[in-house]
């Protein structure tokens, strides 16, 4: 991950919105296949209003001086929580209850959901050798996938803008992925990835403001200045809540709780998280720069020599974007993780040689660690400049 930029981290973070906003559409979908036209619109109903509530109260921090200011936080952070209880809730009120509903489906009793099954643990010692051989292909393309997954989210989620002081702690979070594939496999269930703790979502919610008294002086008086900067609040209890609320709901009394959600709610959250990850996007905003006048376009640096470049690089991005998408609607979709590691390779060794040094300087930077790709050819360039001209003053041997 050392040698991954903000080139293929922006199409990382694009691809995931994309996949929420079509998840979303695919249940609407579904419903319409399946119910009633009333349930139908009820569904658009329900998906919309879950994704613009949830998105109206993420805004509640900003709503000052309206509350206090703990009740503002805490709208601001369980948003997402409290629109999805709403629209689960409102089905069942009124009239709304009397229209047919597609809801989660959920287990009644403790078994295998396959019918083939007597058992919870797949029997793995009495396959065929050529089985377990061939299962080394899948296996790999899985490992590849969430290392990459896993580890350009929390690129993602601890960008400068939250200020993480400690990320490298979600370094761990990959040996518990680790472990929970593994024990996917022996259970014979699908692997499961669950990359909330390592969402923009789950950043932005824990993000607040600090305040700090500093002196200044001026016209020779001393005064106190008082400044805010954002932080993340770095610690384990909510992923810790969350993965012990996901086992809560799998217990047979809250699984029934479970079974009450309308599909309409799932489609929703998928629309707001798909919003949330697009709208720290930098693609996005420089989206809107193909589409401002370039009268109206921000200045550049003295360096950088005209937008040309910058349009052609966000045009390239979101091209390549769609083209991954495509993939995993394909019978090739578990090989579109290959296609996102390619994308290291090509931006250090071929994208250089097509756009100027300036302006990838611009657009684009190492994810991992400070400065740029440009930055490190220029500072080795001058290294080797100077030991050639120490080498020249040399005297001979």
């Amino acid at each position: 991950m050392r040698y991954v930029t903000t080139f293929s981290t922006e199409i990382f973070s694009l691809l995931n919105s994309i996949i929420y906003f079509h998840k979303a559409i695919q249940e609407i979908q579904r419903v319409h296949y399946s119910l009633s036209f009333a349930a139908f619109l009820y569904t658009i109903i329900g998906a919309i209003g879950t994704m613009l509530l949830a998105i109206f109260l993420s805004t509640a921090e900003s709503w000052k001086p309206l509350f206090h200011r703990y009740l503002r936080m805490g709208l601001t952070e369980y948003a997402a929580a409290i629109s999805v209880v709403i629209f689960i809730g409102m089905p069942y009120v009124g009239e709304l209850a009397t229209l047919d509903k597609s809801t989660l489906p959920i287990s009644t009793t403790f078994r295998p959901t396959s019918p083939d099954r007597t058992v919870f643990f797949v029997q793995f010692w009495k396959l065929p050798i050529r089985w377990i051989s061939a299962a080394v292909v899948p296996g790999f393309i899985i490992t590849v996938l969430f290392f990459f997954d896993h580890e350009v989210s929390s690129i993602i989620c601890t960008v400068d803008r939250y200020r993480t002081r400690k990320p490298g702690g979600f370094a761990w979070d990959i040996v518990l992925l680790g472990i929970t594939t593994g024990l996917c496999g022996v259970l014979g269930i699908p692997p499961a990835n669950g990359l909330l703790p390592q969402a923009p979502l789950h950043s932005e919610s824990l993000m607040h403001t600090e305040r700090k008294e500093g002196q200044v002086v001026v016209d020779v008086e001393p005064r106190t200045e008082i400044t805010e900067t954002k932080y993340v609040y770095e610690q384990r209890w909510s992923a810790f809540l969350q993965a012990g609320a996901i086992l809560m709901f799998i217990a047979p009394p809250f699984q029934h709780v479970l079974g009450l959600t309308s599909t309409s709610v799932l489609a929703g959250l998928f629309l707001f998280m798909g919003e949330q990850s697009l709208s720290v996007n930098p693609i996005l905003y420089r989206f809107f720069y193909l589409l401002t006048p370039a009268s109206e376009l921000p200045t550049l640096p003295s360096a950088v020599k005209g937008y040309k470049g910058v349009h052609v690089y966000t045009v390239v991005q979101i091209v390549v974007t769609v083209i991954i998408f495509i993939v995993t609607l394909t019978k090739g979709a578990p090989a579109f993780p290959v296609i996102i590691i390619a994308l290291v390779p090509l931006r250090l060794m071929v994208m250089n040689k097509l756009w100027a040094r300036d302006t990838l300087r611009f657009v684009d930077a190492w994810a991992c660690r400070a400065g740029t790709p440009e930055d490190d050819v220029t500072r080795e360039a001058g290294t080797d400049v100077e030991l050639e001209s120490t080498q020249a003053a040399a005297p001979g041997v």
